[in-house]
């Protein structure tokens, strides 16, 4: 015999094993384990049955041949804790569970009565504690794993977080049944969810609100979750969510008044006297309702409340889940440190509401979940509840995803996961504490799958038993979560039938009277003061320009930039590379482009403006030019010089992002929408990347002030020019940010020198607060370290930021010039150092830095310059379909009118940004630069550039 106390579950099964090999060869085990499987003896096993059959198995002494049911209950056990939400009752509308056969005693060749006369212990865990044999703890297993709460551990590695997980579930720390008066308190709060849903269903018959009903537990979850924080101490809660409940979460959670909402319904169309110029002006033009956000302060005061932020959202539903992340980073930072920012995760908790369609079949989820353990990115956890309707639109789960649970994306970034039943309320707010303390405990995110259903269709204006005749009869037929909440509360004695239905009354009422103030307060349509005046201002304004540098300390930043620690060892290539930086700042000049950034980034700290730098690889820079942290080659430690000068007044970080696009930039959007202080830029490998988030540059960036008031001064580093690199590394689709623009939404520029990107830099750190605006940099690749795209020290201590450039040599016989040629970016240096520049004393050329806002005055006062012009010809490498030229044409024809003819020179129209072959691109590149020049066109066999 042995004890069983020594040897259970697992260590059980690995006892068995090792006496099946000892049985099999008696010298395939150690001594010390053959040794004791050498006295167990048929005699001793027979006196263990005895023994067991008179109840004594208690004490742990069972015989061998027992042992395969000890494992095989052992396995049970662990199945049920591993897979336990297959035989969950997650399903409002009664759905049976998926099950397993892995969860069923028979598999493993146990019955009930075999269980029943086994010792508690063979089960182990929490389920033993109290229970008189191995049933009962299957049963309390079963209660803990596959009721209408269940748990998905199994994919967290870490042994600490695995223990507490088990420990919240098995102790039942967080499982609390409420007292009469907070239950009184929950029936209360879903009626009033309830109420409010219903009452814009009657009063608004089919206009879109994207209903709660089916899930209407996700606000007391919210509150649950907002009271946790208070006690936690947190500072700032951030929502992201779609568009599903959004109304009744600003209504319930954000504080927005009923009357509020109620006048957004009821004006559907405009006033007949508001002109639609004097409603919208300083291009406001607002947003649907269910799109919209909000924040509000619960607590006492603004200085020790908690503040609540709901985040607008377009409907790209998952999209704005990296806005969340960017903001709650932002929030957690302080930035008027030198060096890197501090970070406290505590401060601020994100709240991410996903849909169930939405969650596996959006990729921007991934990229999101991608970002929480990286250094750059990570916010100590994000709660993550997905409201679960069972059905995407009018599309099954079958046709949706190939995973069993919307929530299984999760697992591939150990996230725990929570499944639980929109009816039972208490066990949702069970989950909803099990999911803060995690996050409280660990900093990891941690995820609820809130199982539930639609109660209309997608909105209110569908018919849902078109596509889902049989849910939406049951549906029908189901009771609410507040009215089974009421019917439980009865029949407990909390509270009569009487109260119940005067909550209902109540909610009613309240509603009726927000009515009324809806028809008679102000909650029309508002306009908006902008922070500018109407007229045309442009960035070379002189109340609008940075204050100048001194040449004293632009070398003293210099200096600081080019040195490291002593015993620090940079690649002795790039330590000379760096080293050159050192004799650029005198009369010969030679600042390129990525010593302008740094020298311009070290102005900037000094002014105590913090700033923010991500990208892919963008510490070195894609194009080896930027270098801002150094690595050493003895230790592979990290050296960040702008973290080391002398005169910052604020911090200063680098990240190399994850290959992503629509999650990092999302993110930078979302940070730079928080930290309104901080100069925060996002640069693309290849500007083309910049692709791959349209939806955050479409609908946030280019958009969200207009839609929302939402302001950002994010700064996105686009590379752009024509090499030779081909379709996808040439273009940054200027044309499409030049076609977003209006209504003075942000800035697009595309500069030819390093000091104008010095100064340009500048000019955006200084705008932050009086004139927030995003701005769009056309970065070079072959220009970064161009002659004639240097600078000299004088060029960044004297003069600004110009938005048109004149050509100096053309002044000198201005009167002579009878064409100017219009350019933007690399073109210019293209034409500028062409063979034909030395002869053309009848050309200009005029570069345009600035394209957005059109610098209208500047370049009028340019054009002037050249009276006996007779043709303006806009010169581009982009195909004429692309760039710019769709977008200057109808200025230019308005600034000149009929005084000078308007002229292109381009690629032709191509469905391709550029060609995949070198030497196509080399004779294209020729052909238009001739052409522009005046020269006769060499005819190489392709189309005539036009």
């Amino acid at each position: 015999m042995y004890n069983l106390k020594a040897f259970y579950g697992p260590n059980a099964g690995y006892v068995l094993e090792l006496y099946e090999r000892y049985k099999h060869d008696p010298l395939s085990v150690d001594e010390a384990t053959r040794a004791v499987f050498d006295s167990w003896r048929p005699e001793q096993e027979a006196q263990a049955t005895s023994q067991a059959a008179e109840g004594r198995a208690a004490l742990g002494y069972v015989p061998v041949e027992d042992v395969k049911n000890i494992v095989q209950a052992s396995a049970l056990a662990h199945a049920i804790r591993e897979r336990g939400h297959l035989g969950a009752h997650l399903d409002p509308l009664g759905s049976e569970p998926l099950g397993d056969p892995a969860l069923l005693p028979e598999t493993y060749g146990l019955t009930n009565d075999i269980l029943a006369k086994m010792p508690p212990t063979v089960i182990g865990g929490h389920a033993a504690e109290g229970a008189s044999n191995a049933l009962e703890a299957i049963n309390a297993l079963r209660a803990m794993y596959s009721g209408t709460i269940s748990y998905e551990f199994d994919q967290v590695k870490s042994p600490d977080e695995r223990s507490w997980l088990r420990d919240a579930v098995g102790l039942r720390l967080f499982h609390r049944d409420p007292g009469p008066q907070d239950a009184k308190r929950l029936l209360k709060r879903l009626t009033q969810v309830e109420a409010f849903e219903r009452y814009l269903h009657k009063t608004f018959p089919g206009q879109k609100r994207f209903s709660i009903e089916g899930t209407d537990v996700l606000v007391p979850m919210l509150d649950e979750i907002i009271s946790a924080a208070i006690d936690s101490e947190t500072k700032n809660v951030m929502i992201g969510m779609a568009h599903r409940g959004r109304l009744s979460v600003l209504a319930h959670i954000l504080g927005r008044p009923y009357a509020e909402i109620l006048a957004k319904f009821a004006h559907t169309k405009l006033d007949e006297n508001s002109m639609l110029t004097d409603s919208f002006g300083h291009g406001w033009s607002g947003d649907v309702k269910y799109h919209l956000g909000a924040e509000q302060i619960l607590g006492e005061s603004a200085s020790v409340g908690l503040k609540v932020t709901l985040a607008p959202n377009p409907s790209h539903l998952e999209f704005v889940d990296p806005v969340i992340e960017g903001m709650a980073r932002a929030s957690q930072e302080i930035r008027s440190v030198v060096g890197s920012p501090l970070l406290d995760v505590d401060d601020t908790l994100p709240i991410l509401i996903h849909g169930d369609a939405a969650f596996p079949g959006e990729g921007i989820v991934a990229e999101t979940l991608n970002l929480w353990h990286l250094r750059g990115y990570w916010v100590g956890g994000t709660i993550h509840i997905i409201v679960n309707n069972q059905l995407g639109f009018t599309t099954e789960p079958s046709d949706s995803r190939s995973t069993l649970f919307a929530s299984d994306l999760a697992k591939g970034f150990n996230i725990p996961i929570i499944h639980v039943n929109a009816d039972d309320p208490y066990a949702c707010l069970t989950a909803v504490r099990i999911a803060h303390a995690y996050r409280d405990q660990f900093h990891k995110d941690v995820l609820i799958d809130l199982v539930g259903y639609r109660r209309w269709g997608h909105n209110e204006g569908d018919e849902p038993a078109f596509t889902q005749p049989h849910m939406y009869e049951l549906i029908r037929e189901h009771p609410t979560v507040r009215e089974l909440l009421a019917r439980r509360l009865i029949k407990e004695g909390v509270l009569t039938e009487e109260e119940a239905r005067a909550q209902v009354s109540e909610a009613y009422e309240v509603l009726e009277r927000a009515k009324k103030e809806a028809e008679h307060g102000v909650y029309g349509i508002k306009a908006e003061a902008n922070n500018l005046p109407k007229q045309e201002v442009t960035l070379d304004d002189e109340d609008l320009v940075p204050p100048p540098l001194s040449e004293k300390q632009i070398i003293t930043y210099n200096e600081e930039l080019l040195t490291w620690p002593k015993d620090f060892q940079p690649h002795p290539k790039l330590a000379r590379i760096l080293q050159r930086r050192a004799n650029t700042l005198g009369p010969e000049g030679g600042i390129d482009w990525g010593q302008a950034e740094a020298l311009a980034f070290a102005s900037i700290l000094a002014d105590g403006t913090p700033i923010r730098l991500t990208g892919q690889d963008s510490e070195r820079g894609t194009f080896g030019h930027r270098h801002a942290v150094l690595h050493s080659q003895d230790d592979n430690s990290v050296y960040i010089p702008l973290q080391h000068l002398s005169d910052a007044r604020a911090s200063f970080s680098i990240f190399n992002s994850p290959l992503s696009e629509a999650g990092v930039l999302g993110f930078e959007y979302g940070y730079s929408v928080r930290a309104q202080d901080a100069l925060v830029l996002w640069e693309a490998q290849y500007g083309d990347f910049a692709n791959v988030a349209q939806v955050i540059i479409d609908q946030f960036i280019a958009a969200g002030r207009a839609k929302w008031r939402q302001d950002s001064s994010l700064v996105l580093l686009l590379p752009h020019g024509y090499e030779g690199g081909g379709a996808e590394h040439s273009s940054a689709r200027l044309e499409r940010f030049l076609q977003l623009a209006a209504d003075d939404n942000w800035r697009v520029a595309n500069c030819t020198t390093a000091a104008q990107y010095f100064h340009l830099l500048r000019l955006q750190a200084h705008l932050l607060e009086r004139y927030p605006r995003p701005l769009v940099v056309m970065t070079p690749k072959s220009l970064l370290r161009h002659p004639l795209s240097t600078s000299r020290l004088q060029d960044l201590v004297h003069g600004s930021f110009q938005p048109v450039i004149d050509d100096q040599k053309a002044q000198e016989h201005r009167e002579q010039i009878s064409r100017i040629l219009l350019c933007s970016g690399k073109i210019a240096i293209d034409l500028l150092t062409h063979e034909s520049r030395a002869h053309s004393d009848d050309t200009a050329i005029v570069r345009v830095e600035l394209l957005y806002p059109f610098p209208a005055r500047r370049l009028k006062q340019v054009l002037e310059q050249y009276p006996n012009a007779r043709e303006i010809i806009w010169v581009q490498e982009e195909p004429r379909n692309m760039g710019a030229w769709s977008y200057m044409y109808p200025h230019l024809a308005n600034l000149v009118g009929q005084s000078l003819e308007i002229k292109v020179v381009s690629r032709p129209e191509h469905a391709s940004p550029a060609v995949g072959y070198l030497d196509m691109h080399v004779a294209e590149q020729e052909r238009i630069v001739a052409e522009a020049s005046g020269l006769p066109v060499k005819q190489t066999g392709g189309k005539h550039v036009h």
